[in-house]
């Protein structure tokens, strides 16, 4: 089925297709037309499948044919858990409705606000804002909600795992009750729909693949290693392989910080993007990876749903997450759109209890694939072997091109649940 069959408009399908997609994924086959009939939707489906685009396509189309805003005021607002992700939402808003009379601004934290407050100051028709910063413009009253027509809540779980939840109710409340609500995201754990089904009226839930899974088009490998040799062998699959883009993942920012350092010192450019960094470096790293002066990007969890990259290679998981959801949407970032991607993850023995829960949420056992040169000095249940067979047809095409351009997880438990909560609400 192609576009042209969902009930888009032609302004709209001409800039699918010069983004350079002529075919809609499972979610947007679904999703489209149920916005586009004004229905509530609760929509999950796998990172990476076109979840950005089954929302924004009907929103701009529903917005096209209304009153523009007044002062202050916001048609459509969608919520998301970080700065990345806003600034994504928000270039995608535009890439769609740059043939049409629809204004678009994202707001966020760790900028300075008096810019965004003039940007709002004569009404917008669709405002991508993070929870705490929207409170913020709110409270200085720079944003008004009466027009709003259309809420969305993108990667709602994370908002909700991330401790937005008392915002999130705070902002419900400034809301009119008469208008239409999505919530999208990777992942809905039965708390969550529960929780979501609260603020949506009779919505239709669209689950086009099995919740928590990961594509077929990413082949994933665990390599073990000493913990105290990963950077090491990090090194050295870079090296060995030279991907012109790795996305690699560290537990920790200060972890993030050292491996960046380490790379430098072996003439690898690399660059961290994690919460303590100002949003001006983090916005620059991110360029810097997309336009390929930086060839590896080190980033904590914040990053999983925040960058967007066509073609990316490979991810490669240093640490592995404490929240099992988190490792498919890191590895998410890689095989988007239909093409193929490589999931790299460096395990320790110190993190078998998180290798068993990615196993158990994931459905499927990993073979441990051991690169003899690092073999850990720990027992480990699996024979070596040769890392080249590991990858396979995974080597890189000297003349491929991954510079890429940019198109447009459950629930936590326990004391590292409210640690986490406590240290990213309102960071974001």
């Amino acid at each position: 089925m192609s576009f042209s069959a969902l009930g888009l408009c032609d302004v709209l399908l001409k800039a699918v297709a010069e983004q350079g997609y002529a075919t809609p994924s499972s979610i947007q086959l679904e999703a489209i037309p149920a916005v586009l009939s004004q229905r509530d939707v609760m929509a999950a489906a796998q990172t990476g499948t076109g979840k950005t685009a089954a929302f924004t396509l009907p929103m701009v189309q529903l917005l096209a044919g209304g009153n523009k805003p007044q002062a202050l005021a916001v048609r459509a607002l969608v919520i998301a858990p970080t700065r990345e992700l806003a600034a994504q939402v928000a270039e995608s808003v535009k890439n769609y409705s740059n043939k049409m009379n629809i204004s678009t601004a994202a707001v966020f934290g760790g900028v300075r606000i008096e810019p965004q407050i003039a940007q709002l100051r004569d009404g917008v028709d669709v405002l991508v804002a993070t929870p705490g910063r929207l409170l913020d413009l709110y409270k200085q009253q720079a944003v008004k909600f009466e027009q709003l027509e259309i809420l969305v809540f993108d990667e709602a779980d994370r908002m909700l795992d991330l401790g937005f939840i008392d915002d999130i109710r705070s902002i419900q409340s400034l809301l009119p009750k008469q208008r239409q609500t999505l919530l999208f995201s990777a992942t809905f754990s039965q708390p969550i729909k529960a929780l979501a089904r609260g603020m949506l009226n009779n919505p239709k839930l669209i689950e086009v693949t099995a919740v928590n899974s990961t594509v077929d088009t990413v082949k994933q490998r665990i390599h073990p290693v000493d913990k105290a040799r990963k950077s090491a062998l990090l090194i050295y699959l870079l090296k060995k392989h030279k991907w012109t883009q790795v996305l690699v993942f560290s537990r920790t920012k200060r972890g993030a910080d050292a491996l960046v350092s380490q790379l430098a010192n072996v003439g690898i450019t690399a660059a961290s993007i994690h919460a303590n960094r100002t949003q001006h470096a983090r916005t620059n790293a991110l360029e810097g990876f997309k336009g390929g002066s930086i060839k590896v990007l080190v980033a904590t969890d914040i990053a999983s749903r925040g960058i967007d990259v066509s073609q990316l290679p490979c991810v490669i998981n240093v640490d592995l997450p404490y929240v099992a959801e988190d490792y498919v949407h890191r590895i998410g970032r890689t095989g988007r759109a239909g093409a193929s991607g490589l999931a790299i993850s460096l395990f320790s023995e110190d993190e078998s209890k998180q290798l068993k829960a990615i196993e158990r949420l994931i459905g499927r056992q990993f073979t441990l694939d051991v690169i003899p040169r690092f073999a850990p000095t720990q027992k480990q249940p699996e024979p070596p072997c040769d890392d080249d067979d590991v990858y396979g047809n995974f080597e890189p095409d000297p003349v491929a091109d991954y510079k890429g351009k940019s198109k447009g997880r459950g629930s936590r438990s326990g004391k590292s649940s409210s640690r986490s909560a406590k240290s990213n609400k309102r960071t974001r």
